[in-house]
């Protein structure tokens, strides 16, 4: 199978990359370096030539409820219709756990993200999950003021980034889905605690408050609104299992 992956760089994309190729198929890495930009469209429906599907991981580091949406409208769009002209039978977006729940910020780009997809003509599948367990690492770097690093209020259910991609790839060898499942981590966590025990792990020091973000997002990320349901798929690995694979600082 000829699989196309755009943001194949990145934490997700690199782990999709690598299960897809161990399982024999055939994958095209969608980068500016391999002459493809999926923001503007430009190289795009020549790099989509011959392939069967394509697995929509990419990410923007914007916090713009309007700046995520553009983002992610403007790569879907172009995915969609450079992939209708190849031919590209199946699409496949990632995306989170909860973003009808909590419709702000990133997640407002995410939201657009899966209705452009629903509104596409190409076969789709739209894949939800939580948040990563690299997430405590990327919310403390992101959460920093001087030398304080604030330890973000949030009920999350962490799952792997490698069992994400799995699935990722079991939905491209299965075909068009729709809303697939959502999946996620196998237990729930608080975030606050997550970022402190990765920055002991790490031998990070240094006073961590606990920091309630304010406006409706904040109150999403604590009331449970961003976790899965009872339907969920569950994960196996946990948050400590993962912590202790990790170097120590």
């Amino acid at each position: 199978m000829e699989i196309a992956v755009a943001g194949g760089t990145g934490i997700a994309g690199s782990e999709v990359v690598r299960i897809a190729q161990q399982r024999g198929h055939r994958v095209r890495v969608l980068t500016r370096g391999n002459g493809v930009d999926v923001r503007s469209g430009a190289g795009l429906e020549e790099a989509l030539a011959a392939t069967d599907v394509v697995v929509d991981v990419l990410s923007t580091s914007t916090r713009s409820a309007r700046a995520s949406a553009d983002f992610f409208t403007e790569t879907s769009s172009h995915l969609l219709a450079s992939g209708l002209r190849a031919g590209v039978g199946h699409h496949i977006a990632l995306s989170i756990v909860g973003v009808d729940r909590a419709p702000y910020g990133y997640y407002a780009g995410k939201l657009a993200q899966e209705q452009t997809v629903q509104s596409g003509q190409v076969p789709w599948t739209i894949q939800r999950a939580t948040q990563f367990h690299d997430f405590a690492a990327q919310t403390y770097h992101g959460a920093a003021f001087g030398p304080v690093h604030l330890a973000l209020r949030m009920r999350t259910q962490p799952i792997s980034v490698v069992e994400v991609a799995m699935r990722l790839v079991d939905l491209a060898e299965a075909g068009p889905a729709g809303r697939a499942r959502d999946i996620a981590g196998p237990r729930e966590e608080q975030l606050a605690d997550m970022m402190r025990s990765w920055a002991a792990h790490t031998g990070r020091r240094g006073w961590m408050p606990a920091f309630a973000l304010p406006g409706a997002f904040g109150r999403a990320i604590r009331d449970g609104s961003v976790l899965p349901g009872s339907d969920a798929d569950l994960g196996t690995v946990t948050f400590a299992d993962w912590l202790a694979a990790q170097p120590r600082g």
